[in-house]
Protein backbone atom coordinates (compact mmCIF):
# COMPACT_ATOMS: atom_id res chain seq x y z
CA UNK A 1 0.00 0.00 0.00
CA UNK A 2 1.02 3.82 -0.94
CA UNK A 3 1.89 6.20 2.12
CA UNK A 4 -0.15 8.94 1.87
CA UNK A 5 0.08 12.54 2.57
CA UNK A 6 -2.14 15.06 2.91
CA UNK A 7 -1.59 18.24 2.58
CA UNK A 8 -4.40 20.82 3.07
CA UNK A 9 -4.27 23.98 1.31
CA UNK A 10 -7.39 25.73 1.84
CA UNK A 11 -7.37 28.27 -0.94
CA UNK A 12 -9.41 31.05 -1.76
CA UNK A 13 -10.33 33.99 -4.58
CA UNK A 14 -7.86 36.22 -2.66
CA UNK A 15 -4.82 33.37 -3.26
CA UNK A 16 -6.22 32.08 -7.24
CA UNK A 17 -2.84 30.93 -7.29
CA UNK A 18 0.76 28.72 -5.72
CA UNK A 19 3.70 27.46 -6.49
CA UNK A 20 5.54 25.23 -4.15
CA UNK A 21 7.92 22.17 -3.76
CA UNK A 22 8.05 18.94 -2.02
CA UNK A 23 9.68 15.74 -1.30
CA UNK A 24 8.45 12.46 -1.85
CA UNK A 25 9.57 8.60 -0.92
CA UNK A 26 9.82 5.36 -3.45
CA UNK A 27 5.98 4.65 -2.41
CA UNK A 28 4.90 7.95 -1.01
CA UNK A 29 1.67 9.80 -2.71
CA UNK A 30 1.28 13.42 -1.37
CA UNK A 31 -2.26 15.14 -1.75
CA UNK A 32 -3.40 18.19 -1.85
CA UNK A 33 -6.90 19.52 -0.92
CA UNK A 34 -8.07 22.62 -3.04
CA UNK A 35 -11.33 24.50 -3.01
CA UNK A 36 -12.59 25.61 -6.08
CA UNK A 37 -16.05 27.15 -7.36
CA UNK A 38 -17.54 25.39 -9.97
CA UNK A 39 -17.29 25.76 -13.88
CA UNK A 40 -13.82 27.30 -12.83
CA UNK A 41 -10.25 25.91 -15.07
CA UNK A 42 -7.35 24.88 -12.98
CA UNK A 43 -3.78 24.36 -14.47
CA UNK A 44 -1.30 22.48 -12.77
CA UNK A 45 2.40 22.38 -14.19
CA UNK A 46 5.24 20.31 -12.34
CA UNK A 47 8.80 19.15 -12.43
CA UNK A 48 10.69 16.62 -10.68
CA UNK A 49 14.44 16.43 -9.40
CA UNK A 50 15.91 13.23 -8.61
CA UNK A 51 18.55 13.26 -5.17
CA UNK A 52 21.98 12.17 -6.43
CA UNK A 53 23.67 10.20 -4.09
CA UNK A 54 27.17 10.80 -5.71
CA UNK A 55 26.78 14.58 -5.69
CA UNK A 56 24.91 15.21 -2.92
CA UNK A 57 22.03 17.09 -4.60
CA UNK A 58 19.30 17.15 -6.72
CA UNK A 59 19.57 16.28 -10.66
CA UNK A 60 18.50 19.28 -13.20
CA UNK A 61 16.17 16.81 -14.67
CA UNK A 62 14.67 12.99 -14.46
CA UNK A 63 14.62 11.58 -17.64
CA UNK A 64 12.39 8.54 -17.49
CA UNK A 65 10.91 9.02 -14.58
CA UNK A 66 7.02 9.58 -14.81
CA UNK A 67 4.38 10.72 -12.26
CA UNK A 68 0.30 9.66 -11.91
CA UNK A 69 -1.80 12.40 -11.22
CA UNK A 70 -5.56 11.69 -10.09
CA UNK A 71 -7.98 14.05 -9.27
CA UNK A 72 -11.33 13.89 -7.53
CA UNK A 73 -14.12 16.16 -7.04
CA UNK A 74 -16.06 16.88 -4.22
CA UNK A 75 -18.19 13.69 -4.61
CA UNK A 76 -14.81 11.79 -4.44
CA UNK A 77 -15.24 11.02 -8.41
CA UNK A 78 -12.78 10.77 -10.47
CA UNK A 79 -12.03 13.33 -12.49
CA UNK A 80 -9.01 12.87 -13.93
CA UNK A 81 -6.32 9.46 -13.68
CA UNK A 82 -3.15 10.16 -15.91
CA UNK A 83 0.15 8.94 -16.16
CA UNK A 84 2.92 11.85 -16.84
CA UNK A 85 6.30 11.87 -18.02
CA UNK A 86 9.08 13.84 -15.51
CA UNK A 87 7.82 17.32 -16.48
CA UNK A 88 4.01 17.70 -16.89
CA UNK A 89 0.85 20.02 -17.40
CA UNK A 90 -2.54 18.69 -16.51
CA UNK A 91 -5.62 21.25 -16.62
CA UNK A 92 -9.57 19.79 -14.97
CA UNK A 93 -12.57 22.31 -14.75
CA UNK A 94 -14.71 22.24 -11.43
CA UNK A 95 -18.45 21.31 -12.90
CA UNK A 96 -18.98 20.68 -8.02
CA UNK A 97 -17.78 23.42 -6.01
CA UNK A 98 -15.92 22.05 -2.88
CA UNK A 99 -12.72 20.48 -2.17
CA UNK A 100 -11.13 19.28 -5.33
CA UNK A 101 -8.57 16.29 -4.20
CA UNK A 102 -4.93 16.22 -6.38
CA UNK A 103 -2.72 13.52 -6.05
CA UNK A 104 0.83 13.02 -7.02
CA UNK A 105 3.19 9.67 -7.24
CA UNK A 106 5.55 8.67 -8.89
CA UNK A 107 6.55 5.07 -11.08
CA UNK A 108 9.29 4.67 -9.37
CA UNK A 109 8.28 0.68 -8.10
CA UNK A 110 9.72 -0.10 -12.25
CA UNK A 111 12.47 2.31 -12.08
CA UNK A 112 15.26 0.99 -10.61
CA UNK A 113 16.83 5.03 -11.33
CA UNK A 114 14.86 6.02 -7.96
CA UNK A 115 16.95 2.80 -6.06
CA UNK A 116 15.05 4.15 -2.89
CA UNK A 117 16.26 7.74 -2.67
CA UNK A 118 14.04 10.66 -2.61
CA UNK A 119 12.25 13.14 -5.44
CA UNK A 120 12.12 16.79 -5.31
CA UNK A 121 8.88 17.65 -7.32
CA UNK A 122 7.79 21.52 -8.18
CA UNK A 123 4.35 22.16 -8.56
CA UNK A 124 2.36 25.13 -9.60
CA UNK A 125 -1.06 25.38 -9.89
CA UNK A 126 -3.28 28.45 -11.30
CA UNK A 127 -7.21 29.00 -10.72
CA UNK A 128 -9.67 30.56 -12.45
CA UNK A 129 -8.45 33.94 -14.62
CA UNK A 130 -4.77 33.15 -13.88
CA UNK A 131 -5.03 29.98 -16.40
CA UNK A 132 -5.33 32.22 -19.14
CA UNK A 133 -2.37 33.02 -21.18
CA UNK A 134 -3.17 37.02 -21.88
CA UNK A 135 0.01 37.54 -24.39
CA UNK A 136 -1.36 34.87 -26.42
CA UNK A 137 -5.00 36.08 -26.17
CA UNK A 138 -3.95 39.73 -27.37
CA UNK A 139 -2.25 38.41 -30.43
CA UNK A 140 -4.76 35.63 -31.31
CA UNK A 141 -7.30 38.60 -31.00
CA UNK A 142 -5.58 41.25 -32.46
CA UNK A 143 -6.27 43.29 -28.95
CA UNK A 144 -4.79 46.69 -28.08
CA UNK A 145 -3.43 47.42 -24.58
CA UNK A 146 -6.71 48.93 -23.45
CA UNK A 147 -8.75 46.03 -24.64
CA UNK A 148 -6.78 43.22 -23.12
CA UNK A 149 -7.05 45.26 -19.97
CA UNK A 150 -10.69 45.09 -20.18
CA UNK A 151 -10.86 41.35 -20.81
CA UNK A 152 -8.72 40.72 -17.62
CA UNK A 153 -10.81 42.82 -15.67
CA UNK A 154 -14.08 41.24 -16.80
CA UNK A 155 -12.45 37.63 -16.19
CA UNK A 156 -11.51 39.03 -12.84
CA UNK A 157 -15.08 39.98 -12.19
CA UNK A 158 -16.35 36.93 -13.09
CA UNK A 159 -13.75 34.99 -11.15
CA UNK A 160 -14.73 37.03 -8.42
CA UNK A 161 -18.38 36.02 -8.94
CA UNK A 162 -18.31 32.25 -9.04
CA UNK A 163 -16.01 32.85 -5.36
CA UNK A 164 -19.08 34.65 -4.28
CA UNK A 165 -21.56 32.26 -5.16
CA UNK A 166 -18.93 29.74 -4.02
CA UNK A 167 -19.19 31.53 -0.62
CA UNK A 168 -22.76 31.48 -0.28
CA UNK A 169 -23.12 27.93 -0.77
CA UNK A 170 -20.49 27.34 1.65
CA UNK A 171 -22.69 29.93 3.85
CA UNK A 172 -26.01 27.48 2.94
CA UNK A 173 -24.57 24.51 3.86
CA UNK A 174 -23.14 25.83 7.41
CA UNK A 175 -26.18 27.17 8.38
CA UNK A 176 -28.04 23.84 7.12
CA UNK A 177 -25.73 21.93 9.44
CA UNK A 178 -26.42 24.57 12.14
CA UNK A 179 -30.24 24.16 12.30
CA UNK A 180 -29.57 19.97 11.81
CA UNK A 181 -27.80 19.72 14.71
CA UNK A 182 -29.89 22.45 16.66
CA UNK A 183 -32.69 20.40 15.84
CA UNK A 184 -30.64 17.21 16.71
CA UNK A 185 -29.91 18.43 20.38
CA UNK A 186 -33.62 19.87 20.88
CA UNK A 187 -35.05 16.70 20.15
CA UNK A 188 -32.54 14.82 22.79
CA UNK A 189 -33.09 17.38 25.70
CA UNK A 190 -37.09 16.41 25.16
CA UNK A 191 -36.39 13.32 25.18
CA UNK A 192 -33.90 13.31 28.25
CA UNK A 193 -36.40 15.67 29.90
CA UNK A 194 -39.27 12.93 29.33
CA UNK A 195 -36.98 10.13 30.34
CA UNK A 196 -36.47 11.95 34.11
CA UNK A 197 -40.44 12.37 33.91
CA UNK A 198 -40.96 9.08 33.64
CA UNK A 199 -38.71 7.91 35.54
CA UNK A 200 -39.53 10.18 38.59
CA UNK A 201 -43.31 8.98 37.91
CA UNK A 202 -41.66 5.15 38.23
CA UNK A 203 -40.17 5.87 41.45
CA UNK A 204 -42.65 7.45 43.02
CA UNK A 205 -44.97 4.91 42.09
CA UNK A 206 -42.83 1.78 43.21
CA UNK A 207 -42.05 3.56 46.49
CA UNK A 208 -45.94 4.25 47.12
CA UNK A 209 -46.29 0.24 46.75
CA UNK A 210 -43.41 -0.71 49.07
CA UNK A 211 -44.56 1.46 51.75
CA UNK A 212 -48.46 0.23 51.11
CA UNK A 213 -46.95 -3.63 51.37
CA UNK A 214 -45.14 -2.64 54.78
CA UNK A 215 -48.88 -0.95 55.42
CA UNK A 216 -46.83 2.59 56.72
CA UNK A 217 -49.38 4.45 54.03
Amino acid sequence: TKTVSCVILVLTWIHPSYALYFHIGETEKKCFIEEIPDETMVIGKYRTQLWDKQTSSFLPSTPGLGMHVEIKDPDTKVILSRQYGSDGRFTFTSHTPGEHQICLHSNSTKMALFAGGKLRVHLDIQVGEHTNNYPEIAAKDKLTELQLRVRQLLDQVEQIQKEQNYQRYREERFRMTSESTNQRVLWWSIAQTLILIITGIWQMKHLKSFFEAKKLV
